[in-house]
């Protein structure tokens, strides 16, 4: 049976604005979002982590107004949420279970408790093996896991997700994508920030893009993926790439250190040519207007939000 919750009101802006100096990072933003699995995209600097953090209360807006959950006061709902930043912020001298139990208790859960999710909450997440070891003998993927053990233990109603693929390797993302998958089948509403278009296709039913601080279009993912042409930009081994993609039937241009791809099931082609060959896909857009839009400030070199 699904939760009473499920389909209520998220998050609501209203004139919602955020700038840093002379930058924008939000501009005049009106949003309201319902419960689910909610894909946040746009390009670095397209104000997608300003937005979390606002909603979180880490940070004051310049202007506007915001609600998350309806009308509950903030300290109520901060045990509804779990947050996993985007950056690694962790303590390098602690351990896996250390450093989730303290999070767990720091969300109201009694210590001894506290211990017993946090073992299956890393259990949970693929580190079983590696709970006592220091943090800072992971690897980058093995960061991100406990970074969304962090974020889990305490079994959250909503999970904000930043960039949780950042940094990975095609296998290791391909794990964690599948690890956000199953949350999401839990009755658990996912609010997952992305550039990456394949990361919101896969887990999110409704998207919301951002550029420049500003709302472009939001809907349903399968009206906002549809479509034909995508230029890709890499790392990685390119002549090997575009092999793959031409293999599974598709049209390849170079076009300034993008490339130009055309055919049918695009998505599903270009992440699989990327996991055959080991390549990172560092940027994804459309050639269609409103994604073109989104996306334009990854070739100006747009500064980070």
């Amino acid at each position: 049976m699904k939760k009473d919750w499920e389909k209520n009101m998220l998050f609501s802006t209203t004139s919602l604005s955020k700038s840093y100096g002379h930058f924008k990072a939000l501009n005049n933003l009106n949003i309201r979002v319902r419960e689910g699995t909610i894909g946040l995209l746009g390009p670095n600097g397209a104000g997608k982590s300003t937005l979390l953090r606002i909603l979180l209360g880490l940070l004051e807006p310049s202007s506007g107004e915001y609600k998350i959950f309806e009308d509950k006061k903030r300290e109520d709902i901060f045990d509804w949420i779990g947050y996993m930043p985007e950056h690694d912020c962790l303590p390098t001298k602690q351990t896996a279970v250390g450093f989730v139990s303290y999070f767990g208790q720091l969300s109201g859960l009694p210590p001894d408790v506290a211990m017993e999710q946090t073992h299956q909450t890393l259990d949970y997440v693929g580190l079983e093996e590696e709970r006592y070891r220091k943090i800072e003998s992971y690897s980058s993927g093995m960061k991100q896991r406990v970074k969304l053990a962090q974020a889990l233990v305490h079994d959250p109603r909503v999970v904000f997700l930043d960039e949780p693929t950042n940094g990975m390797d095609p296998q290791g993302r391909e794990e964690m994508l599948a690890l956000l998958h199953d949350i999401a089948s839990l009755d658990k509403s996912i609010l997952l920030s992305s550039h990456l278009l394949p990361d919101v296709e896969f887990i999110c039913k409704h998207a919301i893009i951002l550029n420049n601080g500003e709302l472009v279009e939001e809907g349903r993912v399968e009206k906002l993926l549809g479509m034909k042409t995508l230029r890709v930009k890499i790392l990685g081994d390119k002549k090997a790439f575009v092999k793959s993609l031409e293999t599974h039937g598709c049209t390849v241009s170079a076009a300034r250190s993008e490339l130009m791809i055309e055919g049918e099931n695009l998505f599903q082609i270009i992440w699989k040519a990327a996991q055959e060959n080991k390549v990172q896909i560092r940027y994804l857009g459309s050639r269609s207007r409103s994604l073109e839009e989104l996306f334009l400030d990854v070739i100006e070199g747009n500064n980070g939000n």
